[in-house]
C-alpha cells in the first residue's frame, strides 16, 4: 500500500512516516519549506493552496491512503480550504483519506465533548479547523476526521521544549493551571490514525489521551520525567489576554473501543524516562 502523508516534515507527520514505513508501506510525504528524513519517504513540495500542484503530486504518488497532518494555524486558505481541495483530489484518485482535526473546534462551554458534539469554535484557528471538517466530509463522506488534543512525545514537541526552556530559565511566561486538555502521545496518535485508516471507519472520531490535565500539570509531569526542576511558573489563562477555550476534554471512549491501539493518558506516558514508541498499528 502507498501512503501519502501531507505535512510529513511536522512533528506528527514524521511519526506517521516512521510507522508507515516500519509497517512495510511505500511511503510518500509532502513539505512546505523543508523535507524530512529522505531515507523513509519520497518527498514532494506542496502548498495546499495550489490546486494544480496538488493534482500533480496525487497523480505521481497514486496513494491508496492520504493522511492530512498539515496545518498553518488560522490561515484560512491552508487550514480551512486546503483540506477540502485535498478531499476532492482523494475522491478523484480513489484514495482513502484521514484528516487530522483539533479540539480547538470547541468553546469549552460544556467541557466534555464526544463525537456527537457540534463544533462551536471561539478562535479563528478553531473556525478554520471546523470549516475543514465540514468540507472534507461533504466532499468525501467515507473520509475519517480525527480530532485530537495536545501532542507530546519523543522529546520533540513544543510542550516538552517549553518545559526545558522554563526549567533552564530561558523562557518567559507561565504554564496555565486552568487550561485543561487531554494530551496524547504522538506514537499512540499515529498508530491510531493508521489503524482507523485500515478499517471501515468514517466520519468523526476522537483521538485524545485518557487523562485531563492542565498545561501546568503536563509541564510538571514532563519535568519530573526528565529530571528537571518541577517548580515551573504558573498562572491563570482566565487572567490573560489569550483567546480560546479554557477547559476542553475530548471523550475518546467510543473510538477507543474500535481500536487495538491504546490512547494512554499523560500521567501514564510521562511516568518513566526514556519513553519508548508505541507499537506500530496495522
Amino acid at each position: 500500500m502507498t501512503v501519502l502523508i501531507i505535512g510529513g516534515s511536522g512533528f506528527l507527520g514524521a511519526e506517521l512516516i516512521r510507522q508507515a514505513a516500519a509497517a512495510g508501506h511505500t511511503t510518500a510525504a509532502t513539505y512546505a519549506t523543508k523535507p524530512g528524513d529522505a531515507s523513509r519517504a519520497e518527498w514532494y513540495p506542496l502548498d495546499l493552496r495550489d490546486v494544480e500542484r496538488l493534482d500533480a503530486v496525487m497523480a505521481e504518488a497514486r496513494p491508496h491512503l492520504v493522511v492530512n497532518a498539515s496545518s498553518r494555524k488560522a490561515d484560512w486558505a491552508v487550514t480551512a480550504e486546503g483540506p477540502v481541495r485535498l478531499a476532492q483530489a482523494a475522491v478523484k484518485y480513489g484514495s482513502r483519506l484521514v484528516h487530522v482535526s483539533s479540539d480547538a473546534v470547541f468553546s469549552g462551554a460544556r467541557v466534555h465533548y464526544d463525537e456527537t458534539c457540534l463544533p462551536d469554535p471561539v478562535t479563528p484557528y478553531g473556525a478554520a479547523k471546523a470549516a475543514a471538517e465540514t468540507g472534507v466530509l461533504a466532499v468525501h463522506p467515507e473520509a475519517v476526521v480525527a480530532r485530537t488534543s495536545l501532542i507530546v512525545g519523543g522529546r520533540r514537541s513544543v510542550h516538552e521544549n517549553a518545559v526545558h526552556e522554563f526549567a533552564a530559565g530561558t523562557r518567559d511566561g507561565v504554564l496555565f493551571t486552568d487550561d485543561i486538555r487531554c494530551p496524547v502521545h504522538v506514537a499512540d496518535l499515529a498508530a491510531a490514525l493508521l489503524e482507523l485508516a485500515s478499517c471501515d471507519a468514517s466520519g468523526i472520531h476522537h483521538l485524545a489521551g485518557a487523562d485531563a490535565v492542565s498545561r501546568h500539570e503536563l509541564g510538571t509531569l514532563i519535568a519530573r520525567r526528565e529530571g528537571l526542576d518541577v517548580s515551573l511558573p504558573e498562572g491563570l489563562r482566565a487572567h490573560s489576554t489569550l483567546p480560546g477555550a479554557l477547559d476542553v476534554r475530548l471523550d475518546s471512549r467510543a473510538t477507543q473501543r474500535k481500536l487495538t491501539t491504546t490512547l494512554r493518558g499523560a500521567r501514564q506516558f510521562c511516568m518513566a524516562t526514556g519513553v519508548t514508541a508505541h507499537p506500530v498499528g496495522p
